[in-house]
Formats: structure tokens, C-alpha cells, sequence
């Protein structure tokens, strides 16, 4: 159901609904729940991270400060909720909803991250369309720019106590099954590769026929990873709810945490993503999620450590002889 209209021009407050006020409260709980280690996400990735779950004239408020953070940060309340085709009261409705009291705190907030952001060398207006004759200079600064403003994200949204409790269930299990399709499935390919080298018994489906038939054979103890940075991939959540069925403890990897594959699983483990122009966030997640799971991968080694270097070495021996000669 639409926002009733009521984002006209007019500077003048006007009182919330019952209705808005509850939104309120449901997005405050929300802000809150992205405390992680008592660490607060960046401002601008709370917002990216909500914007899925806005409607209306806050998806409006919020497209506009991300499409200019450092304008934001000097706005008025009015002029933001100009620029955004809405009212003051909405972006107060906005500030609310990321967790903040009020307009000044959220312009804090932004001027903050964006003179992080710059003093850390990255660009500002990393979301700035890359044109077909912009020279290949302009356009690594760009990617490297988002990538790393992403890693960042990822770092602080992510939970490493919940890498760790998957990394433990996935160095005692009898088997791990990988779930993604289309991109995802070409990141569980290069986790299964990573696992399969230290000895886990690990496989990645890309199948949903074939998949469904492994989850089906789960039991408790073994482990099912699902990987789409919507959490909205009908494929992988069904194969994550089947093998959550038969007892699997289930992970999942997604940028949403209320997304449906994060509702199902047991651990969640997050990413941030930065989309650039021919990079939109589905492609732009890949870096991240590689990140967080080479982080778990390295987690799982540590905690097998004796069978991962022995196995090392058995792998690397039997493969030896088809590397090329080196010159004498």
C-alpha cells in the first residue's frame, strides 16, 4: 500500500499516524539490531542496508542521500526533503527510522563518513555513472574506490561471532553442501575448491535437482552454506529449507538480514556491497562475499589445523608433477 501523500513542498510538521508511528518503532528495532560487537554500521550503509524495506516517500528521502551523501550533510531539513519531493516531517519519519533522535544527528552522521571517506582517499561520488568515454583511468579509481569502501562495509556489518560458529560447525561435519545460483554459484564453486584442499567433505550444487536430492539426504551435524546477496533466490531458499529439515545447521551469505534466506538460517553471515555503473549490486557483491568467505575458510583451517596441513601436502604432491618444468 502507498504512503499517503502528504510530501508536499510546505516546511510545516505534520503529526504522524498511528500507523507511521509503529513503522517508526519496527525501524528502530531494526537500526538497533546492526549494533554488531558494539560497533554502529555507517551511516550510509544503515541506509543501503534498509532501503529494500522502505516505501514511498522514505525510499524517496533515502535514494536521495545516497545519491549525494556530502550534499546531504550540508542540507537543511527543508532542503533535503526538496530535493527528495517530500516533507520535513517524512525526513524526520527517515532520521527516526535509522535509529538517530533527529535531522542534526543524521548530518553529523554523514559529514562524518564522507571526511572519513576522503581522508582514506576514496571518492566521494563513488556512485557516479562511469560513460562509455570515460578513460580506463577514471575507471579503475572508480571500481577500487567502491570495492574498498565496500570491504570496509563488510567489516563492520559483519559478525565474527558468527563466522565463528560456522566455521566450527563446518570443521566436525560429516558433510557440507553449497547452494547458489548464477553468480553465487561461481563463489560456492570457489569455497568448495578452498574446503575440498584441507580434506572437508564438501560439495556445490548447482543443480536445484541435484541439490534437493543432497539436502534431502542431510542429517544433524552436517551443514548446508546458501549464497544470494538478495536472500530472495527462490532456488537456493528452497534448498536451504529442505536440508534445514533433516537437521543441517544452515548458513546463510546475503547482504539483506531480513531477506527470506536469512529468516531461514540458523547463522547469518552479512556483506556490504558498493554498485558502480555495469556493476550493479549482485555483480559488485562478489569481492565482498569472496572476503567473508575466505575469512570462514581460513577460520575452518585453524580449527583443523593438523588434517588441513596434512592434507596440504598430500594435494600439493599428487599434483606436482603436472606443473611446468622450471628452467635449470
Amino acid at each position: 500500500m502507498a504512503e499517503p501523500e502528504r510530501d508536499g513542498p510546505a516546511p510545516t510538521a505534520i503529526a504522524d499516524s498511528p500507523a507511521d508511528q509503529k513503522a517508526d518503532q519496527k525501524a528502530g528495532e531494526r537500526a538497533g539490531e546492526n549494533r554488531v560487537n558494539g560497533l554502529v554500521e555507517g551511516v550510509l550503509l544503515r541506509v543501503r542496508t534498509l532501503l529494500p524495506e522502505f516505501t514511498g516517500a522514505l525510499q524517496r528521502v533515502a535514494e536521495q542521500v545516497l545519491a549525494d551523501p556530502a550534499a546531504a550533510s550540508r542540507a537543511t531539513i527543508v532542503e533535503l526533503a526538496e530535493r527528495s519531493g517530500t516533507s520535513p516531517a517524512t525526513v524526520t519519519r527517515f532520521c527516526r527510522a535509522l535509529g538517530f533522535d533527529g535531522y542534526a544527528d543524521l548530518r553529523l552522521g554523514i559529514a562524518a563518513e564522507t571526511g572519513r571517506a576522503r581522508s582514506a582517499g576514496w571518492t566521494v561520488d563513488i556512485g557516479r555513472e562511469i560513460r562509455p568515454d570515460d578513460p580506463l583511468e577514471r575507471v579503475l579509481g572508480q571500481i577500487m574506490a567502491a570495492d574498498t569502501r565496500a570491504m570496509h562495509d563488510t567489516a563492520s556489518l559483519l559478525d565474527l561471532g558468527e563466522v565463528a560458529r560456522a566455521a566450527v560447525a563446518i570443521a566436525a561435519a560429516p558433510r557440507v553442501n553449497i547452494f547458489g545460483a548464477s553468480g553465487s554459484a561461481l563463489v560456492g564453486e570457489e569455497m568448495q575448491f578452498s574446503l575440498h584442499r584441507i580434506g572437508i567433505p564438501v560439495w556445490a550444487w548447482t543443480d536445484v535437482h541435484n541439490g534437493l536430492a543432497s539436502a534431502a539426504l542431510s542429517r544433524s551435524g552436517d551443514v548446508a552454506l546458501g549464497i544470494s546477496h538478495s536472500g530472495e533466490t527462490g532456488e537456493t531458499i528452497e534448498l536451504l529449507a529442505e536440508a534445514n529439515s533433516r537437521g543441517a545447521t544452515t548458513v546463510a551469505l546475503t547482504s539483506f538480514p531480513r531477506s527470506p534466506l536469512a529468516e531461514l538460517a540458523d547463522i547469518v553471515l552479512l556483506t556490504a556491497t558498493q554498485a558502480t555503473t555495469f556493476r550493479p549490486d549482485a555483480l559488485s557483491a562478489r569481492h565482498p562475499q569472496l572476503v567473508v568467505l575466505d575469512l570462514l575458510y581460513v577460520a575452518v583451517a585453524q580449527r583443523t589445523h593438523e588434517r588441513s596441513h596434512a592434507a596440504f601436502q598430500r594435494t600439493a604432491q599428487a599434483v606436482h608433477g603436472h606443473k611446468a618444468a622450471k628452467d635449470t
